[in-house]
């Protein structure tokens, strides 16, 4: 019989204040460069299975309310920065979290209707019911943490009715990693306004691999694909790839692929230059005052070509550091099965590569058009 003075877990936390809106949105880098959250819209039972050397992930989901999605992770991102931001600022933080929903739904660039205030709840009861098995930062081997992405909510009503605020706790899993500085990254605000569940993961990916790189990242396309944990047949993910390819919709990144004469397909990206190569000279226009057009600052800078093809390239140098299964792969495979101490062989010399804004390398357009997949998995 359970000792009914024990106290509850939040009767042991304090309870920290929501700061502001306006904290920098910040992502934990684990939740970023794994499968832990559907990609669709539509409810998602069937569970995400991925393991890759040493790191092992089993998500799991009940019927009733579905997977958590990658739109419900923006809670997370909402918590995680809220929490970096006071830790910043050398206050005290803690597991429990309370705020209004506004102020949830402000900071994720959502409306602040009723029907999104339902669909926030909604989504709070899919973080809590979806639960995860890890070995991630767990150095034992075989040793595995099981949690759900909160461990309880519950909302504050007014005598009126109306929604005072939330409180939510956080698992001790995602609070340690948040509070880890090596852990966390700065993320574009635009990130909330990417519609399709598929941009969103990209994005993370892309952020978390290729930073601030001047010669960006690159990922094989196969290799992308068993790491989304997308119930999309691969035909289907490679042209949905293609499409974000030509219509460029990351905040901050440039995406191409590269198409080796084996045959092989990449992902590459880098960070987005508003400007090309200085134009030499530049000549204003001679006005004696300024007057603003209300256009955004010209760079002066001759604009970047659409397109570019290079018969011959060098691979690009690897960041191990980084990603160390990113651009090592075995012999055959894409290096999903490999470890950290597997034998693995560097893809060097020169390829022949097509770079370009957009390819139809990767394998035949579905028959329907790309806006019938729109935000969900097909």
């Amino acid at each position: 019989m359970a000792n009914t003075s024990e106290k509850s877990e939040r009767a042991q936390l304090e309870l920290f204040r929501a700061l502001s809106r306006t904290a920098d949105p910040r992502d934990a880098q684990d939740l970023m460069a794994y499968p832990f959250f559907s990609l669709s819209k539509s409810l998602r039972t069937a569970p995400i299975d991925y393991v890759s050397g040493s790191v092992s992930i089993r998500v799991e989901a009940v019927p009733r309310h579905g997977m958590a999605t990658i739109w419900d992770a923006d809670v997370l991102i909402w918590a995680s920065s809220q929490l970096v931001e006071a830790h910043d600022k050398g206050l005290r933080t803690s597991r429990l979290m309370t705020a209004t929903p506004y102020e949830i739904l402000t900071f994720i660039g959502r409306g602040t209707s009723a029907r999104d205030y339902q669909r926030l709840k909604a989504g709070l009861d899919r973080l809590q019911s979806t639960t995860v098995c890890t070995s991630i930062r767990h150095p034992v081997k075989g040793q595995r943490h099981r949690f759900s992405w909160i461990n309880e909510w519950r909302e504050q009503i007014s005598e009126t009715g109306r929604p005072n605020g939330i409180e939510l706790i956080l698992p001790d899993w995602l609070y340690r990693a948040v509070l880890d500085n090596a852990l966390i990254l700065t993320i574009d605000r635009a990130y909330f306004r990417l519609t399709g569940g598929l941009e969103r993961w990209l994005y993370r990916i892309v952020r978390k691999h290729g930073g601030s790189q001047p010669s960006g990242w690159r990922f094989e396309v196969r290799h992308l694909y068993q790491k989304s944990g997308s119930l999309a047949p691969f035909k289907r993910f490679a042209f949905e790839i293609r499409e974000m390819i030509r219509r460029q919709p990351l905040p901050g990144y440039t995406l191409f692929l590269e198409v080796e004469a084996s045959g092989r397909t990449l992902l590459s990206f880098e960070p987005s230059r508003a400007c090309g190569p200085s134009v030499e000279p530049f000549v204003l226009s001679g006005t004696q005052t300024i007057v603003p057009s209300g256009t955004g600052l010209s760079c002066y800078r001759e604009p970047i070509q659409d397109l570019s093809h290079r018969s011959e390239t060098p691979n690009r140098v690897l960041n191990l550091e980084s990603n160390k299964d990113s651009n090592v792969f075995l012999e055959t495979g894409t290096g999903d099965n490999t470890s950290d101490g597997a034998a693995l062989r560097s893809r060097s010399g020169s390829r022949k590569v097509w770079k370009s804004r957009f390819s139809d390398a990767d394998g035949a357009n579905p028959s329907h058009s790309p806006s019938s997949a729109s935000d969900d998995e097909q």
